[in-house]
């Protein structure tokens, strides 16, 4: 059975209004508990066993919401801040009640696939250090991409700060004076992929991030757009 909580917060994240605009609706009568008026928006229930009405309409409560997000440029992996455009700008506003947040970080020039949600157990589960969840990467090189640069991926690079990287895996798109490749690596140090092929003194001209674990990026959703994962992704994602 899951923990009650208060009306007007399942009210509010379920979008029906702010906590003041509820309280007014609740002390006009026009919610019901189980087929109940009630007009003391304080009151606990059990979400998803207690039938609300809201209106007259049915509420659908929902605890989680799991969205992906094709990441632009321009835009820094974060809830707040004061100085750069964040992610959560890009969120629709039907879903902005949820304080949804970034799962794990791309750099403001980084593209490409980023989940939000505000389920913090799955956040963690996909972030921890211990699980290794994999990501890959599509990346744009100045310089050529060799065999030694690949066995170099494949043993761990030492980062400038001394720490070394677990293996990783680098394969060859495309070669030229803009080689293109794709990498996968097992965690998340602060601008790893560039730092990896900083290393080794190629610099990084294009970044992102195609896949996390067994989400893969959904191609049809233009730089910017959004869409709720689907139950199969979801369930994708929580093995």
């Amino acid at each position: 059975m899951k923990d009650k909580i208060r009306l007007d917060k399942l009210l509010a994240n379920s979008g029906l209004g702010s906590r003041k605009e509820i309280k007014k609706t609740v002390r006009e009568g026009k919610v019901a508990v189980n087929g109940t008026i009630v007009t003391d928006s304080s009151v606990h229930v059990h979400p998803g066993e207690d039938m609300i009405t809201f209106d007259g309409v049915v509420v659908n409560y929902r605890e989680f919401i799991y969205l992906m997000l094709n990441k632009p440029g321009g835009f820094v992996s974060a809830t707040v801040d004061h100085r750069e455009n964040t992610v959560i700008e890009l969120v629709p506003e039907r879903f902005r009640h949820f304080e949804l947040f970034p799962v794990g970080r791309l750099d403001k020039d980084t593209e490409g696939l980023l989940l939000l949600t505000n389920d913090g157990k799955l956040a963690h589960e996909l972030l921890a250090p211990r699980k290794h969840v994999p990501k890959t990467y599509f990346v744009k090189i100045g310089g050529r991409i060799t065999e030694e640069h690949k066995k170099r991926f494949a043993e761990g690079i030492v980062l400038d700060d001394g720490y070394m990287t677990m293996p990783s895996r680098l394969s060859l798109l495309k070669s030229g004076d803009v080689s293109e490749a794709e990498v996968v690596i097992h965690e998340g140090k602060y601008h790893q992929v560039k730092r990896m092929f900083g290393a080794l003194g190629l610099p990084v001209v294009y970044l992102k991030r195609t896949a996390m674990g067994s989400l893969t990026l959904d191609e049809s959703l233009a730089p910017g757009e959004i869409r709720e994962l689907s139950a199969e992704e979801l369930a994708l994602l929580k093995t």
